[in-house]
């Protein structure tokens, strides 16, 4: 009686499952390894499912194509990038300082290593994949000019600064702090800016931009 007292029953059922948003995260890091190393036409699901220690079957319910994984892994990428960002710079009350941590943290991210070699690859492939390179600018490129456009029209409204037409202007002073360098480091020409290199570029792209829109 007292050894039956001892003996811990298993519950009935199969193990608590991983939550899928767990596995969606595990898969997408895979992904952008597997992208980066094989290019995107030598990527497989196979490969990823075994760099994210999940099954095919699994990674196959959760995102069914290739091109669906490729579109899903840069939309969570720039998720990360926007939920950082948007947190440090909406609610600023130093203009100047704010612009200059936006323009720092779109150069972080454009000028990323991994972001750069995606969009090598994208380049590489769009040719003959057209469908990718346009998700990579729906998903990817497109969305950076756009905060900072939304950004830029909130301080419009605030009565801060004065722009015509916010987009517009969102493109240029983008084109203005990472162009140059990006170009650079697509070609691998020359080393990657440094930490103050790119906050001291951040600082006179915002000098020079408010001096003509500030109110």
């Amino acid at each position: 009686m007292e050894l039956r007292n001892k003996i811990v029953k298993r519950g009935r059922g199969r193990p608590q499952a991983r939550p899928d948003e767990e596995t969606r995260h595990l898969i997408h890091e895979a992904a952008r390894h597997e992208f980066l190393e094989s290019g995107y036409g030598a990527a497989c699901m196979e490969a990823v499912a075994a760099r994210a220690g999940v099954s095919t079957k699994t990674l196959y319910r959760l995102i069914p194509t290739k091109a669906a994984l490729f579109e899903e892994m840069v939309s969570a990428r720039l998720d990360q990038f926007f939920a950082s960002v948007v947190a440090d710079v909406v609610d600023s009350a130093d203009l100047a300082s704010a612009l200059e941590t936006m323009l720092i943290d779109c150069a972080g991210l454009t000028l990323d290593p991994e972001v750069v070699g995606l969009h090598r690859l994208v380049i590489a492939e769009s040719d003959r994949l057209p469908e990718l390179a346009r998700a990579f600018y729906k998903n990817g490129v497109q969305r950076v000019p756009v905060a900072l456009a939304e950004w830029l029209d909130a301080q419009c409204k605030r009565g801060k600064i004065k722009l015509e037409d916010p987009k517009a202007a969102a493109g240029m002073l983008l084109g203005m702090m990472i162009s140059e360098p990006q170009r650079a480091a697509m070609l691998q020409q020359g080393r990657p800016l440094s930490a103050k290199a790119v906050r001291e570029r951040a600082h006179t792209c915002a000098q020079l931009f408010l001096r003509g829109c500030v109110r």
